[in-house]
């Protein structure tokens, strides 16, 4: 099965993101993993990337709850950032949230593939796996 070649994580729980870098390569889901652990940090780094021949991430797996910048601000944010690159990033909030209002919420960004519950499972990754493959 065809994998992602950039995978980027944003979240601040370093024991959620230990596990799911594990899964990710279990799978075989991503060439590259990078992480941020906010969404300051995230912003400032995809933006320098879009400034450069770098390539952006195919895949952003976003957490809701963070400090500094939250993953409803980085979403707001985000979307008006123009990258010279046309490439569509897709990205998949991954909350512990059962909130529905977040549930809803999530469909005001249309950049916003998916919500997933955490803990992510190899189930998760192989389903965006064939849908990004399909695509």
């Amino acid at each position: 099965m065809k994998k992602i070649d950039i995978c980027c994580i944003i979240d601040d729980d370093p024991i959620f993101v230990y596990g799911t870098k594990r899964i990710i390569k279990e799978v075989d889901f991503a060439n590259t993993v990078m992480v941020y652990s906010n969404g300051q940090d995230a912003l400032d780094g995809l933006m320098k990337i879009s400034l450069t021949d770098e390539p952006l991430p195919d895949v952003i797996f976003l957490d809701l709850n963070m400090p500094v910048l939250n993953g409803w601000e980085f979403l707001d944010e985000f979307k008006n950032c123009k990258s010279k690159k046309s490439r569509k990033i897709v990205i998949y909030i991954i909350s512990s949230s059962v909130d529905p209002r977040d549930l809803e919420r999530v469909k005001d960004y249309e950049q916003v593939d998916t919500y997933i519950l955490k803990p992510i499972t190899p189930d998760d990754l192989s389903k965006i796996l064939g849908a990004t493959v399909e695509s």
